[in-house]
This record gives structure tokens, sequence and C-alpha cells, in this order.
């Protein structure tokens, strides 16, 4: 979910005109070249749930609905059902291939009209755009060519009756429940699985968490935040062609493939329900770790707070990361920069708390601040609650 793609954000610099140091860390003078060493804890946004710190609490004997009423207090148990789209980001090529399976079907997305695929040479079957046509064809081997056996009018889709087809795409074969639907978003074609809710939810869990490690409690927890940011993404997209994607830019989803047992298991005991708030679905954010301390969201019901089920791990404290010069200037479109100093935090949490404005000084003397936000998803650090611990030459 919501742990964002790295962004070119030249235009969040704001020349600093005045602006008073609070909670200011000591200045660092950058050489050129540098390498320049940034500490941290936590991992992601902060906002919602914890995924490691449901790990602690589960493991601490609080059950799943306990764990849901600490990261998203004020909300109550909902139902929610339906179907979700969702885009495969992994295939964006020209076409849609699958593997043939038993009871495949093509179905017309215009006019509904399902067709079955039932060619016995068939290894791999094709849907291929052009002219707002698609074109269903099939092949008897990775080398024979392609025999088209139908033309439909507009989009078109493949499904083998709720059993997982299996996609052929650019990054590898992964199978899929629901049906695959050839479209195009943008200008270009693309891949977005159709299918239920809780089959979606299925590919969600084990993808975000460790299903084999999680104690149940969390898988529950977070099931039941994932088919509520779902279920939110869905009502509130203006996305005509696919209501979220498949990766951390929005959950990360790993489709039949990715199903694991315990995952399954607290899939089916959290069966529809979701979170609401006064009436209407709740935006359940969540990260892998807040580094101790929650981060106020948009809602009340995602307030900042210690979090006393998070704990040390080398996976989320005291992590490390390197960055150069070259990469700060390159991404704020400055030249020069001889000095970094971190401006501003909000004082919660360990370190002194999140950062919250980063100042670039240049060799011309010009002063910048930019946000914490913006130099973690710039440079790629794992958190705003970071630190700069060394600065050396080269």
């Amino acid at each position: 979910m919501p742990r964002r793609p790295l962004v070119l954000l030249t235009t969040t610099l704001l020349l600093l005109v005045g602006v008073a140091p609070a909670l200011a860390d000591d200045p660092w003078t950058v050489p050129s070249p540098a390498t320049i060493t940034i500490t941290g804890d936590g991992s992601g946004h902060g906002k919602g749930l914890s995924q490691y710190g449901a790990y602690g609490a589960a493991r601490q004997g609080l059950t799943a609905q306990q764990i849901l009423d600490f990261y998203y207090p004020g909300t109550h148990a909902g139902s929610a059902g339906g179907t979700i789209t969702v885009l495969i980001s992994g295939d964006r090529d020209a076409d849609l291939v699958v593997e043939d399976r038993d009871g495949l079907e093509v179905r017309a997305v215009r006019s509904g009209k399902v067709f079955a695929l039932t060619e016995k040479a068939a290894r791999t079957w094709r849907v291929k755009q052009t002219g707002g046509k698609s074109l269903v064809a099939y092949r008897a081997s990775g080398t024979s060519p392609w025999h088209t056996v139908r033309t439909i009018s507009g989009d078109a889709e493949l499904t083998a009756g709720g059993k997982p087809v299996t996609l052929r795409s650019p990054v590898g074969a992964r199978a899929y429940r629901g049906a695959l639907r050839s479209t195009h978003h943008d200008g270009r074609r693309v891949t977005v699985n159709v299918l239920p809710l809780e089959a979606y939810v299925r590919g969600v869990v084990p993808s975000e968490v460790a299903a084999s490690r999680w104690p149940q409690q969390a898988l529950r927890a977070q099931a039941v935040a994932a088919r509520t940011y779902a279920a939110y993404e869905r009502a509130h997209t203006a996305n005509p062609d696919y209501d979220l994607c498949d990766t951390a830019a929005c959950q990360a989803y790993g489709g039949a493939t990715a199903e694991y047992p315990t995952s399954d298991a607290a899939v089916t005991a959290t069966a529809h329900r979701v979170l609401t708030y006064q009436g209407g679905l709740a935006f359940a954010q969540f990260s892998a770790s807040n580094g101790g301390y929650t981060v106020a969201g948009q809602f009340p019901y995602l307030p900042a707070q210690p979090d006393p089920y998070e704990g040390t791990s080398p996976d989320y404290y005291g992590w490390t990361a390197t960055v150069t010069d070259a990469q700060i200037e390159q991404a704020y479109n400055i030249e020069q920069l001889t000095d970094l100093q971190i401006n501003t935090r909000d004082g919660k949490g360990p370190r002194g708390g999140r950062v919250e404005t980063v100042l670039l000084t240049t060799a011309k003397g010009d002063t910048y601040s930019v946000t914490g936000e913006s130099f973690r998803r710039n440079l790629g650090l794992r958190s705003t609650l970071f630190e700069i611990t060394d600065v050396q030459p080269g």
C-alpha cells in the first residue's frame, strides 16, 4: 500500500526567507564530491496500522480487533463485497498472453458474450488489440505461429470460471483468480485483473507480510486493513479503467500465486469485514513500521501516538543509507550543494521525531527548504525518522 515510488519533485523547492530553525540538527558541510550517511528507524509513512507493530501486539496476546482498535481508534465494523479491478503493472506490452487450461473462456466486455476456448493443440492463448478490436489466438508451442480463432469488438478478458489463470508477462508467469482483461489506459494497452474482493485480499495479505511467520491475529488485522483500503480506493477512484494497482504504491498484490494457507485462514475468518467511520469506509492506511510512533493522518482515526508494540529489528531500526551530493543536486535541480541541515522535526518519537524540513545551501549562497517526505522519496529512504550521521569526501 501507500508506500509511494520515488518521484522527482523539483517543484517542491521553496526559497527560504527568514525561517527560524526549530528542533534543528547541527548543519553539515558538504564537500564535492561527497558521500552522506543517513541513519533511521521505521519503514514507510507511519500512518495507521504498523505491520511490525501488529506482529508485536499479536505476540503479546492481543486479538485482531484489539490491534485494529489501537491503530484505528473510533472506527467500527462494517461489511464490503463485490468485485475489484487491479492493474497488473508488470504486463504492459503489446498483448495479453495466458497458459491454456481447462475451462478457459474469452468474454467480450462490451457485449458480455462468452466463448469457450477448447482448441486441443493450444498451449498458450493471446489477446492482441488493434483498430478497436481484440484478436483471440492460440499457438501450439513457443515457436509456432499464432492462429486467430475469434475477433471481438472492443476489450476482451480471459477467465476459467473462477479457477486461476496463469498470465505470462515480461516479468514472469503468475496465476490470477477472476478474469484477466486486456484494455487501454492513458493510450497504452494494459492488463487488469477483475475479481471478487475476497479473492483479491487472499493475494494481498501474504504479499504485504510474511504469512508463514506472522501470528494469526496479526494476519487477520492485516486482512481487515487491506480489505478496507481496497474498498475505500474503489469507492473514491476517478479512474474508469481500474480501482488500484498491484504495487506498494497502492498495496502489494501477488495474485493466486502468492496465496498461503495461514493468510487464507485469516481472510476467511474476517470475510467481508471492513472498518467504517461515521457511516463511511475508513481510509485504512498502513506501513511496515512506524519506528515507535504513529504519524497523524488526515482523519481523526489516524492519530499520532506512541506505539508500545513496535520493537527493535535490524530490518526497521538503525537502518543506514548512503547518498551523494550529486544525487541531491539532481533530485532538486540545484548546483554545488555546500551545506545540508535537518531544520525542523515534529518532536514525536526517537531521534527527535520525524524530519519536517531539510535545508539545502548552494555555493551561490541560496538556501532552499524541502519537506522531509520529499527528501525521503527522492532519495529512496525508508522513512522520515532519520538523521544525518556522517559526511565524507568522495
